[in-house]
């Protein structure tokens, strides 16, 4: 396709750029050939002009369409160029947050420095069995695929992990090796598995250490091998290591450690096992403080020390191994800080008794002296004579460096060999997973040996890797019969020999090591000599002589030589070395004994390391003498034979590639380093991949989803029924230019960028098909709007016309009135205006004449006042200014109080709005108006006492008066006398006028107390009124306070209300996760019971040989059995397991003392009452002499007993045949006559029936007539036996029952009867007493249980006051101090039982014995004659046969027979169809019934036994068919249910017939084996999930997401090289349809089988939960299933889902609230995602799912269309603030394993027991209905 065609106007192109790497642009004009210049525009906005180069013309690389941004692997690109890779991992890890991207066979992976949610059990379980292009790129996936290729093709596999220090491969080998260990499991009990996790922490804390780059950097390499049997379950591994960094051991670079073990050591070292290693801080140590950065952030060193000794034992490292290692390790610490003294330049010596030295060695077992003389020395060895020569200082501590480093590699070498003795296989390995953890390419400032040898390493694997790419490619385009065309790919082979090829670089240098005086000048001379001009890799610096580059593949490193000889030769003194080996300290021997076994130490390092080598290639033989001169061979020697032998090994398996990029430098989290990342994509080879994958056919498509996505481009004639003909001829007209693609035979092959120039155009066709149906749309709405709104004119423009009219006409009437009101107005105003002038001025005159004079006379009259008022004016003023100085201070004082008063009153206001204060003030002024009253009350009395007083006054006056008005009269009747008493009457005149002047003082002063009291009732009033007025106020502030009060008293209420709903419903789930728990533990139960089947059937297979003939079977073990399953079926059959389980663990467990005196006191109990029990049998045995010596003093009266007891058993039969006869004919009559009127009045049957009716009425009286007969008769052999002790005659009581004639014998009688009621009386007294025990006895325990409803009352509400943890832990620890306390009772109740029981048949033995003799006996003294004349025949009693009672006699032999026909060989699917639902748990019932009636208990123990172990060893057999595990789920939840509705109890007897109230068990409760039902019932039911769930499985994700229900809706998207499951329905593809099929076949069998309803809404929900829980994992890990149009099929499927609710009715079974986190998911797809209002509805409609599925659906929600937006960053993180406080579970994944508790309600049958009729196919002949 020409350039001219892709680079137009808009086209987006990548342009370098030094700080981004490449930067986007987009084309401001279209691109002509032979421009030299681009017109572009930044994504910022600034314009700029792109020159292309003068010399290529190379364009720009385009860019891809948005749609294809984001993919999952980075060869569905179209445009595969490095800018689009840099691109794509950069959204998927910023804006995505997916650290995950496939590049064709490599996984990328990129480290987050964050711990993220994917790596649980629910993820392994999500991926296990998964395709790998079916779900998002994950280490998980290419685990899956090896272990899947590893059992498919039957190939050892090898994971490949590369990456430089820090980008994650050690993270990454390590999930991939925990991926094996989940899904394999082991093949053993010995938990392989968990052995190879454990190695991890142990090479972790031993080869790993913190640098610059990693807090935890792998410091060597290593492959381990997972070894598989042949059902692919792990048996064991092997470990290889390579190039240990020995050189951290005694340096370390500025903020780096050493490895992390010293540091461990350092942080334990107040442990007291450590205390003899004498170790300190780590800053104390010259190994460990180098770096000046001893402490990791987030990392507890003691607490890592920890966890690897727990690995270490988990290893079989003993803890005298663990402890000699650490010594070691101590040792090397304390070496470390040895130093030397000079004594000149050539030799030096330790300072005497050196603390560390003297520490060292007696860690190590040494002699100092030896010790501290080969420090300073070394021998030399010529031919003839040894010398022993001084070193100088610096010498010295170089060997003292590399004897620590040699004995940390040796003691390295000795640990990973010990773990491969851990890991090594048992039996016979059939397939291995390597997984290579290996260091990536490496260049720094300053490049020595190690990173020569990590660059020679990473060469030769990128040569593999090229290899088996070119082979991939190869081999794809020979399956599609495709043309192959020769791609160049680079081939690293020259750069390889250059290193390793004769008088290659590792030649030279081996060979410069044996001359004597060869040094690293020398080397670099040599290299320059024979390399440089003539190898085009390599040159040389320009400034340096002692360096040399080599060109990689990756990049030019440049390598400094100093030091390369000394780290190749790894030299260390022999003599240090012997010194070692003479060792006390016997661990330290074995690490150099070791080094000398080793054959072929072809694994050393750089830094000496050997590592193990257990793979399938052999290495070659070790010839006689050899290990001497392997030992002597150089590092670089080592090296390379390692690498070729681990090269071997990778060619011998399929390899998958794990490539781990580091995005930052600063370990930030989610932050990318554009330039770093493409610096570790060339290096890594990923760009290399893309390259050849660009080179040839990139993009690959099926005709099928080329088709379904390039539909729009074709027109209905191009369409063809064969699809690849149609697509064929489509890309011919597309397409022009045909080697841009290939036709293969089920794919189409095209060359980079055709699928975005198709999807350009696909994009360009739609979006002309969006404007023109825009337009018409757009027209239609507009026209539509238009006619409306011209309709809408018209209607406005009639109304308003007519209403101007109207107005107008209104107009003209109104002016015409108003001229006339006009005129007369106006007259009316001129006229009144000329009065009112007239009348004013007449006013106006007289008013001024009047003004005039008075104003003439007052000033008169002012000039005469002035001077009055000037005088009174100047006093005033003087009083004024007094008066105002006096108010001016009274107003200072009164602002002064003011503010004090106020002051107070803020107080008392403060005060006042509390409660309390409120209570106080109106109790103050309730004393306040007490007082007031009182003083009141007391001012009453006084005014009272005051008019008393007066009245007094006034009484005393008219007395007076009275009196001296009769003197006045007496006076003047006695005028004379009066004349003669003048002066008397002088005198009494002065006295009136004084009395009356006394008067008139006591009227005014009565007058003034009256104004007083006035007043002071007035006061008193008005205060009263205030205080009034104050209590109203304090009374509504009270009332107010109350209703606060109240308001916060019901508002408390509510919350409690509230809080107790709350607590009340996390009880609810308390109890549901309890019985989720113990159903759980059920199921783990019976899956150990099955293991321990197996394993027991396994062992007898290969033990116990089978030998022809009978096995007779111990009686012991058979009664065993039953005991175990009668008594307790759970406890027992548990105590297995448990006990196995608790051995290993019992230094674990703590010792629970208070049980162990329980139980200890329990057994001296029990051996007393052992003890009391076998006195009392002797004493009983005894008794039982003597009554056997008594009775054979009486044999007759006993033969009587024993005649009458033969007698009655022959009527009870002949009563039987004819109850048979009787039934026999009421059939025959109906059977004769079938017609409406049978039972009508006179028919047969109706006949038969009244004759029956009649013979029982007279059978009952002749029954009472025979009750009175034999109570005399009981009487008068009382009174016979008492005088006379024996009886020789039986006959005698025969005759005189008939011979009752005389007063005599009357009187005896009634003497009887005198006894007997007596005796009664004293039987009912007895039954009296009893049942008063029984009462108190019922109390006690009433009682008791009121004790423990209290002590469980406290212990709920301690358990609530703790924490969830501790809750938990005591509510366990109580429930098993409970169930131990009852387990105890019920055993001692169980103990008691079996004694009575053997004590019971034992005397029934005694007796039957004493039987038999009496009959012997009996049978001879007894003559025949005499039995027929008896006089008492009851044999002749007419009776009638009973009905039948529902039940069935089998007899004991049969018992295995019936449940073999009716459980092991019934065929549920005949039985179901043909028979009544339930019918096998009918007739188990009605056998027990039978048992039951005749009190056999060991019969009922042994037939309920038999059924359980039947439906196990059923459901064992046939346990994967859904149909009989259906149909035993419901038969034995039918027989539970039975066991309950005629078990005698009220609450299960409510709505039974009264029929059936009369087949309630009669002598057994088996409410014990109700439980082991139960729990029978549970293991079936989640069995059948089991079953549901295997079929469902593969069903649900094609037909709930892939299928695309509604076509046409999605359309699929370009896939890469990982090839997805297609959305097209295929044949043998499951769709929705087939989902809805197979519930409704579950449906059909589960009714068919008569499964309870309620049992029914259990199942069907669990699978809606299965179908749900699926469907959302699957779309939480698939990004391609994340979109709009996936979301509506989602919920298109949920509502078919919905619809079959319905038709089944179950809608109220709780299934549709399962799939509601799956219909919330496809909400969230659909919904606007934009805005903070979209936000807001989002975080208010998820409110099933959690914020990390929330947050997970936003990130992977992909457009399938451009015309699509995808969410911003912004908008999720939005998200996330929102949902910060929503305290939900952190998982990811739904939990789809979990399975819902099952209850069983109880539900009864309608069914009657004796209508059941036993069908002949059931083969059950042997068994008789009674």
């Amino acid at each position: 396709m020409a350039a001219s065609e892709l680079y137009t106007k808009y086209a987006r192109v990548w342009i370098p750029d030094p700080e981004e790497v490449w930067k986007s642009a987009e084309l401001l004009k279209d691109y002509k050939p032979g421009d030299k210049v681009l017109q572009l525009r930044l994504e910022e906005g600034k314009d700029l002009e792109y020159c292309l180069d003068p010399k290529t013309k190379e364009l720009p690389p385009l860019r891809n369409p948005d749609i294809l941004v984001g993919e999952n692997d980075l060869t569905a690109l179209s445009y595969l160029h490095e800018p689009a890779v840099l691109h794509n991992l950069k959204v998927r890890f910023i804006d995505s947050k997916l650290i995950y991207t496939y590049c064709g066979i490599v996984l990328v992976a990129i480290n987050p420095y964050e711990q993220l949610p994917i790596y649980g059990e629910d993820i392994i379980n999500a991926y296990s069995g998964q395709n790998m292009g079916d779900m998002d790129p994950h280490i998980f996936a290419v685990a899956e695929e090896a272990y899947k290729q590893m059992a498919r093709d039957e190939r050892n596999q090898s994971i490949i992990v590369s990456g430089e220090s820090g980008a994650g491969k050690t993270v990454s080998a390590k999930y991939a090796m925990r991926y094996f260990a989940t899904v394999s499991g082991s093949a053993s009990e010995a938990n392989v598995e968990e052995k190879v996790l454990a190695s991890n922490p142990i090479m972790e804390s031993i080869g790993n250490a913190k640098t610059t780059r990693n807090d935890n950097s792998s410091r060597f390499g290593k492959y381990i091998e997972i070894g598989f049997d042949k059902r692919y379950r792990i048996i064991g591994a092997n470990m290889r290591t390579y190039l240990l960094e020995k050189s951290r051991v005694v340096f370390q670079a500025e903020e780096e450690r050493n490895y992390h073990i010293f540091y461990q050591l350092c942080a334990s070292a107040a442990l007291p096992e450590f205390k003899t290693l004498r170790l300190g801080n780590a800053n104390y140590f010259h190994y460990t403080k180098q770096g000046g950065s001893p402490v990791i952030d987030g990392v507890n060193d003691a607490k890592e020390m920890v966890n690897t000794r727990q690995a270490c034992a988990l290893l079989g490292i003993s803890d005298s191994y663990q402890m000699g290692i650490f010594r070691i390790l101590a040792g090397i610490l304390h070496l470390g800080n040895v130093e030397f003294a000079s004594r000149d330049s050539d030799s030096c010596t330790v300072p005497p008794k050196h603390e560390p030295l003297t520490i060292f060695c007696d860690l190590m077992g040494v002699e100092y002296e030896e010790m501290a003389h080969w420090l300073c020395h070394r021998k030399l060895a010529t031919a003839t004579e040894t010398y022993i020569k001084p070193i100088s200082k610096l010498h010295a501590i170089n060997a003292r460096d590399a004897l620590a480093k040699h004995i940390y590699a040796n003691l390295f070498n000795w640990i990973v060999d010990h773990v491969n003795k851990a890991l090594h296989a048992t039996v016979k390995q059939h397939s291995f997973i390597g997984v290579l953890d290996i260091y990536g390419f490496e260049t720094f400032e300053i490049n020595s040996f190690e990173q020569f040898c990590i660059n020679y390493a990473n060469e030769k694997l990128q040569q593999q890797f090229n290899m088996h790419v070119f082979k991939l490619e190869q081999e794809e385009y020979m399956k599609e019969q495709i043309p192959w065309t020769l791609i160049d790919f680079y081939d690293n082979q020259p750069c390889i020999n250059l290193i390793e090829a004769k008088l290659g670089v590792l030649d030279l240098l081996d060979e410069e090591c044996k001359m004597p005086k060869g040094s690293d000048d020398t080397w670099a001379q040599k290299l320059y000599n024979t390399h440089l001009n003539k190898c085009a890799l390599f040159e040389k610096p320009r400034l340096s002589n002692k360096a040399f580059i080599i060109k990689h593949f990756a990049d030019k490193v440049e390598y400094q030589c100093e030091g390369f000889l000394e780290k190749n030769k790894d030299t260390v003194y022999e003599e240090q070395i012997k010194v070692l080996k003479s060792s006390k300290f016997k661990l330290l021997p074995e690490l150099f004994q070791d080094e000398e076994k080793v054959l072929s130490p072809t694994s050393a390092t750089p830094s000496g390391r050997v590592p193990l080598s257990r793979t399938a290639v052999k290495p070659a033989k070790a010839r006689p003498g050899q290990a001497s001169k392997e030992h002597k061979k150089t590092v670089g020697h080592q090296f390379r034979n390692s690498l070729h032998l681990l090269m071997e090994t990778l060619n011998a398996t399929t390899p998958h590639y794990v490539r781990c990029i580091k995005p930052n430098d600063f370990k930030f989290p989610f932050t990318f380093d554009e330039k770093r990342a493409v610096q570790q994509l060339r290096a890594c080879g990923v760009l290399e991949t893309i390259r050849i994958s660009a080179a040839g056919f990139p993009s690959r498509w099926t005709y099928q989803e080329f088709f379904s996505r390039y539909r729009v481009l074709m027109k209905q004639r191009d369409v063809l029924s064969d699809r690849k003909q149609t697509c064929k001829n489509v890309l011919e007209k597309l397409i022009l230019d045909k080697d841009k693609y290939q036709f293969g035979k089920t794919k189409i092959f095209f060359r980079a960028g055709q699928v975005a120039y198709l999807e350009k155009i696909r994009a360009d066709k739609l979006r002309a098909a969006c404007i023109r149906i825009q337009k018409t749309i757009r027209g239609w709405l507009m026209r539509k709007k238009y006619v409306r709104m011209r309709k809408a004119a018209i209607t406005i423009q009639r109304y308003v016309r007519g209403y101007q009219a109207r107005c107008y006409a209104k107009f003209l009437r109104r002016t015409r009135a108003a001229i006339t009101i006009q005129k007369f107005q106006r007259m009316y105003v001129v006229r009144k205006r000329y009065q009112c002038m007239r009348a004013a001025t007449i006013a106006l005159q007289a008013l001024l004449r009047g003004y005039m004079a008075r104003n003439k006379y007052q000033m008169m009259l002012r000039e005469h006042k002035s001077i009055i008022i000037q005088k009174h004016i100047r006093g005033w003023l003087a009083r004024v200014h007094y008066r105002r100085t006096l108010k001016a201070i009274v107003y200072l004082q009164c602002c002064y109080r003011r503010m004090m008063a106020k002051r107070e009153l803020k107080k008392l206001k403060i005060e006042a709005r509390s409660v309390e204060r409120y209570k106080k003030l109106h109790i103050g002024l309730e004393n306040k108006i007490m007082q007031l009253q009182r003083k009141i009350d007391e001012q009453n009395k006084e005014y009272k006492s005051l008019l008393e007083k007066l009245s007094n006054l006034e009484n005393t006056y008219s007395t007076e008066t009275e009196k001296l008005r009769s003197d006045v009269e007496r006076l003047r009747m006695s005028e004379e006398e009066a004349k003669n008493a003048t002066n008397r009457v002088l005198s009494l005149q002065e006295e009136i006028a004084k009395l009356r002047k006394e008067l008139h003082q006591t009227q005014s002063e009565k007058k003034t107390i009256e104004e007083w009291a006035d007043k002071y009732k007035h006061e008193t009033e008005q205060l009263v009124s205030e205080l009034k007025e104050q209590n109203t106020l304090l009374k509504t502030e009270k009332e107010e306070l109350n209703r606060r009060i109240h308001d916060q008293a019901k508002e408390i209420t509510e919350t409690m209300e509230k809080k107790l709903v709350e607590e009340t419903k996390q009880l609810e789930l308390d109890l549901n996760d309890e019985r989720l728990r113990y159903q759980n533990l059920l199921n783990e139960f019976s899956r150990l019971e099955e293991r321990y089947d197996d394993l027991k059937d396994e062992m007898n297979l290969m033990v116990n040989i089978p030998k022809p003939g009978h096995k007779r079977t111990d009686s012991t073990h058979s009664s065993n059995e039953s005991e175990y399953t009668f008594s307790s079926e759970i406890t027992e059959a548990e105590d297995l397991p448990v006990r196995m389980e608790q051995e290993p663990s019992e230094k674990k467990a703590p010792l629970d003392m208070s049980l162990f005196l329980k139980l200890q006191k329990r057994v001296t109990e029990l051996e007393q009452e052992k003890q009391s029990l076998q006195d009392e049998l002797d004493r009983k045995e005894e008794q039982a002499l003597r009554a056997k010596a008594k009775e054979e003093e009486r044999p007759p009266i006993r033969g009587a007993e024993l005649e009458y007891e033969s007698l009655k058993r022959q009527e009870l039969e002949s009563e039987n045949k004819k109850l048979k006869n009787e039934l026999n004919e009421l059939q025959k009559a109906l059977t004769e006559t079938r017609s409406p009127e049978v039972t009508a009045p006179g028919a047969p049957a109706y006949r038969v029936l009244l004759d029956q009716l009649t013979s029982v009425s007279e059978e009952l009286e002749v029954r009472k007539e025979e009750v009175l007969i034999l109570r005399s008769q009981l009487v008068s052999q009382k009174e016979a036996i008492q005088p006379k002790n024996t009886m020789t005659d039986s006959t005698i009581l025969l005759e005189d029952v008939q011979k009752m004639k005389d007063k005599g014998e009357i009187a005896q009688a009634y003497i009887g009867l005198k006894e007997t009621n007596r005796l009664l009386e004293s039987q009912l007294q007895s039954q009296k007493k009893s049942h008063e025990n029984e009462l108190e006895s019922l109390r006690g325990e009433i009682q008791g249980l009121k004790e423990e409803n209290n002590r469980q009352q406290q212990l709920l509400a301690q358990n609530l006051q703790l924490p969830p943890e501790a809750r938990i832990e005591a509510s366990l620890q109580h429930e098993i101090t409970r169930l131990t306390n009852e387990n105890l009772d019920l055993m001692e109740q169980l103990e008691k039982q079996d004694k009575t029981v053997r004590k019971l048949k034992k005397q029934l033995k005694v007796f039957a014995k004493k039987i038999g003799e009496l009959e012997v006996g009996q049978m001879e003294n007894v003559s025949p004659g005499q039995i027929i004349d008896e006089p008492i025949r009851p044999v002749n009693i007419p009776r009638k046969e009973k009905d039948f009672q529902g039940m069935l006699e089998y007899k004991k032999e049969d018992e295995q027979k019936l449940v073999k026909n009716l459980i092991l060989e019934l065929k549920p699917r005949g039985v179901a169809v043909n028979l009544i639902p339930g019918l096998p748990a009918y007739i188990l019932f009605m056998c027990v019934r039978h048992a039951d009636y005749l009190n056999d208990d060991q019969k009922v123990r042994s037939l309920l036994t038999s059924t359980i172990n039947g439906i196990k060893k059923v459901l064992k057999k046939r346990g994967d068919d859904f149909e009989t595990v259906s149909f035993w789920l419901s038969n034995t939840c039918r027989f539970l249910h039975c066991l309950k509705q005629y078990s005698g109890e009220e609450g299960f007897m409510k709505h039974n017939t009264p029929r059936q109230n009369e087949h309630c068990l009669t002598n057994f409760d088996l409410a014990e084996y109700r439980q082991v039902l139960s729990d029978l019932a549970i293991q079936i039911y989640q069995q059948l999930v089991r079953v549901l769930e295997n079929i469902l499985q593969p069903m649900i994700v094609s037909g709930m997401l892939e299928h695309e229900t509604i076509q046409g809706v999605s359309g699929v998207k370009p896939t890469g090289l990982r090839k997805r499951t297609s959305s097209i329905a295929d044949e043998g593809t499951y769709t929705l349809d087939s989902i809805i099929r197979q519930l409704n076949s579950f449906h059909s069998v589960m009714c068919q089988h008569g499964m309870d309803p309620e049992l029914i809404k259990q199942v069907v929900k669990q699978m809606f939960y299965i179908i749900g829980a699926v469907t959302l994992n699957n779309l939480l890990l698939r990004k391609d299933m994340c979109s709009w149009s996936k979301g509506m099929q989602i919920r298109y499927n949920v509502s078919q889902l919905e619809e079959w609710l319905r038709d089944k009715n179950l809608m109220n079974s709780g299934a549709k609230e399962t799939l509601e986190p799956l219909i919330q998911a496809a909400q969230l797809l659909q919904v606007k995602k934009k805005t903070d209002e979209d936000a807001e509805a989002i975080c208010s409609m998820c409110n099933a799912l959690t914020t990390a599925q929330i947050v997970k659906v936003l990130n992977l929600y992909t457009p399938v269309n451009e015309f699509e937006e995808r969410v911003l960053v912004s908008f999720i993180r939005t998200i996330q603030m929102r949902l910060r406080d929503r305290k939900d579970s952190p998982q990811l994944l739904m939990d789809a394993k979990h399975i819902f508790p099952v209850t069983f309600p109880f539900n009864p049958s309608s069914l009657a027991l004796e209508t059941i009729q036993i069908p002949a196919s059931l083969g059950l002949g042997f068994i008789s209905r009674v």
